[in-house]
């Protein structure tokens, strides 16, 4: 049993639990995954099936996960094991939080690597990409790709960067970090926007992204749409639990649920026109999926006025956002320790990083030294991305959805939720119906069942 008898820290208010979460979801996959993801789905189509999948299906399992966290008021696995025992279920359904934890560990380990690449481009954007040719900018990332020592040294400083917040604890480490890095992520984003009207074609990049053409929402753009949404909120990985298993029993959980996704999906959408706005005015393709902004971006900063300037400024906006969601994912496997094992919490964040980092060794080698090495046809990097974003985390939100909707007893769902009548009735039904078919169908569609 997890001890009961580590005093619980709580955020000190509802905002900072909103400036967390939304720390926690605000990460690569909004300033990269989003704007390549829409680029390469045909722009306005995508992204309006994502904001409808947002509403529909991640708000809805999002107050689920906060929910289950501060019922259970412990970690993840400590969490889903005093909801499971209130509920009188099978003890299986305990593997929710098991299966948040181990998947927040692998993703950190490769996540960090990715966020490696960012720092590496940050640093080297203070000297300027003048000159840049595409040729160039193609050369330049295969050549850090190749280079393990730079990788691993990358991996290395984001890593420790990590640690030493979440070593700090809850309000004086996570809190305070969110504090200060998201208003500067959203200031900068801003003054990107900003340029973006002034000196660069921010019309284009409207039309590009809210000119809704509705017979361009094919079978494959909506699925990739509900992938995304699903992923981009953090779901199903233990952070969202372990996040609000610090929320104060006074708050709604409703309301700021509101307020995450509504932060998280604005980021998307700012970040998108930025960078779409960039793109256009420089003649470059949106399409050019994931190699959007260490490939074609460089160009278009080597290419634009005051190129010198926004493009440090870009990098900086996607390390703070990196660095807010790599936290989210060590802290929960940081707070199984202490609670279940009584661990301090700079012994459980060194161990944890420890492991996360050694991972991230494995990740970093299988881009050079170890890119022979498969395990079931994919390299290790492919490996942990496809068991973790692709299977463990829609596994956990359908898992989350059917105990929250189907297992556990209403009136405590009713009691925690501060929802009554129909709103509840609405808001279980989503979770008993609509999530699971959506999450099947995603679920289907990255295996590559449907496409």
């Amino acid at each position: 049993m997890d001890s009961t008898a580590v005093a619980r820290s709580h955020w000190s208010s509802r905002w900072a639990f909103v400036l967390v979460t939304a720390g926690s979801a605000i990460g690569l996959g909004n300033i990269w995954k989003f704007p390549y993801m829409t680029g390469t789905n045909g722009g306005s189509a995508f992204v309006l099936v994502y904001l409808l999948c947002i509403a529909f299906i991640g708000v809805p399992l999002l107050m689920a996960e906060t929910m289950l966290g501060r019922r259970g008021q412990a970690n993840p696995v400590g969490s889903m094991r005093r909801v499971v025992a209130e509920a009188g279920a099978h003890p299986g359904w305990i593997a929710i939080g098991f299966i948040g934890i181990l998947g927040a560990l692998m993703i950190l380990s490769f996540y960090s690597v990715v966020a490696g690449w960012i720092l590496d481009y940050a640093m080297r954007s203070f000297s300027g990409f003048a000159g840049l040719t595409k040729a160039e900018a193609g050369a330049a990332f295969a050549a850090l790709l190749a280079d393990p020592l730079r990788l691993i040294g990358w991996h290395t400083v984001f890593m420790i960067l990590t640690a030493l917040v979440v070593a700090s604890g809850v309000t004086s480490g996570i809190e305070r970090a969110n504090k200060i890095m998201m208003p500067a992520l959203f200031a900068i984003i801003v003054a990107l926007i900003v340029y973006g009207i002034v000196a660069a074609d921010m019309a284009a990049a409207v039309r590009f992204m809210f000119h809704f053409d509705f017979g361009a929402v094919r079978r494959e753009v909506v699925l990739s749409a509900m992938g995304h949404a699903f992923f981009t909120l953090s779901l199903g990985m233990g952070a969202i639990m372990a996040y609000g298993s610090y929320l104060d029993r006074g708050t709604s959980i409703m309301r700021t649920a509101f307020y995450v996704a509504l932060a998280d999906t604005g980021i998307a959408l700012m970040a998108g026109l930025a960078i779409f706005a960039i793109v256009f005015a420089q003649g470059l393709e949106p399409a050019s999926g994931p190699g959007l902004i260490l490939q074609t971006l460089p160009l278009a900063f080597a290419q634009m006025p005051g190129g010198a300037v926004v493009g440090p400024l870009f990098f900086i906006l996607v390390i703070f956002a990196a660095w807010t969601s790599s936290i989210s994912l060590m802290e929960p496997f940081a707070a199984f320790l202490i609670e279940r094992f009584g661990l301090s919490r700079r012994a459980a964040v060194g161990g944890m990083g420890l492991v996360a980092w050694l991972l991230g060794i494995a990740v970093a080698l299988s881009f050079n030294e170890w890119s022979g090495f498969k395990i079931l046809g994919l390299g290790i990097f492919d490996l942990l991305d496809t068991l973790t974003t692709k299977i463990m985390m829609p596994l956990a939100g359908l898992l989350i959805a059917l105990f929250v909707g189907w297992v556990m007893r209403r009136h405590h769902v009713a009691e925690e939720m501060g929802l009554s009548g129909a709103q509840l009735g609405i808001w279980l039904n989503v979770l008993r119906f609509g999530s699971p078919l959506a999450i099947g169908l995603i679920f289907l569609h990255v295996v590559g069942v449907i496409g």
